[in-house]
């Protein structure tokens, strides 16, 4: 259960509320209440929880769950007396009924006297400023919108209606569009990484483009986003990007992209739609990545891949392929020793 010193839990609902809630079948007692949601190890007959994932249904056929979310080809392995909501999707119906008992947090309206706010910057309606932000000229802020405690807006940014930009995220030459977080520490339109090289050294060549992210991203904690040299990074909308993430200049992320913690993406890479890269994958400058493509953890990346593939190994070639490639590499040593 959610320690109620941070959270607070808007419950309790009744079976036939969440049922409608999750769009999920009720099967029991639908004027039984729950006062909040549990894993299924710990949970009470006051609570809600879900199995989506057969390596805890010993735990499920144990669990003291009041209400569960389960798949309907598991409804049968349920201990006796507990009510069910059966779906196709259990852990989606979870999220819909978690979020229903601990909603988003939103602030009150309020404008810190410890913030300092350019006059020509822009401040939509019931905007929340915490102590220590800074924003700068020309800022557009757009109405509902979070900035917590010392987060820098640098001049000439735009960020739309009902986002969160949390502690510490600095942010410069990037237009951010609607109900997109950002999460502690990120830093947003820095310089990419692009220089000249030579006998006498290195020369740094001006960054000139900025970041465009679109509506409903996510941005997990000290990741970083670089703006593009001429062209604009651009992050698709939905996409959900975990903490320590490198995204390189110029780079372009379709819809709906997961980019999990320690990847990184070189500049001018493409990226199409609904791409899933795993953690500490990295993928060279200049690809073409098509949509629904998988990279396993730990890939490097240095082709083109075209739709629908998925992929591991260093350098990533398909993830069968890589496989095998592996268990023969063990067997050979098995043979050795």
């Amino acid at each position: 259960m959610a320690d109620k010193k941070f959270f607070t839990c808007t419950g309790p609902y009744n079976g036939s509320q969440l049922a409608e809630i999750a769009n999920a079948e009720l099967r029991g007692n639908s004027d039984a209440v729950y006062d909040d949601v549990s894993s299924l190890g710990h949970a009470q007959s006051n609570h809600v929880s879900f199995l989506d994932n057969r390596k805890y249904l010993t735990t499920f056929k144990g669990s003291q769950a009041g209400l569960c979310i389960v798949h309907p080809d598991l409804a049968d392995e349920a201990p006796e007396g507990m009510n069910l909501l059966l779906t196709h999707e259990p852990y989606m119906a979870y999220a819909k009924i978690a979020r229903t008992f601990y909603p988003d947090q939103t602030p009150s309206e309020q404008i810190s006297e410890r913030a300092y706010i350019s006059p020509t910057a822009k401040i939509g309606t019931g905007v929340c400023i915490e102590p220590g932000v800074y924003i700068g000229d020309n800022v557009t802020i757009g109405d509902r919108t979070w900035l917590k405690a010392n987060c820098v807006i640098n001049n000439g940014v735009k960020i739309g209606e009902d986002c969160v930009i949390s502690q510490n995220v600095t942010i410069s030459h990037s237009h951010i569009s609607n109900a997109v977080t950002i999460h502690p520490g990120c830093q947003i339109g820095q310089d990419g990484f692009g220089f000249a090289s030579g006998v006498q050294g290195h020369v740094r060549i001006p960054q000139l483009g900025r970041v465009i992210i679109h509506d409903h991203v996510n941005i997990g904690a000290n990741t970083t986003i670089d703006r593009g040299a001429g062209p604009d990074t651009i992050i698709g909308a939905g996409t959900q990007i975990d903490n320590l993430v490198q995204i390189g200049h110029n780079v372009q992320l379709g819809q709906g992209c997961v980019i999990v913690s320690q990847a990184g993406v070189s500049g001018s890479t493409k990226i199409g739609n609904f791409v899933v890269i795993a953690g500490q994958a990295g993928l060279a400058g200049h690809l073409e990545i098509g949509d629904g493509v998988t990279i396993a953890a730990k890939a490097g990346v240095m082709n083109n891949i075209a739709s629908g593939r998925t992929v591991g190994g260093f350098p990533a070639i398909a993830q069968r392929d890589w496989l095998r490639q592996i268990s023969i590499v063990s067997k050979l040593v098995k043979k050795k020793n």
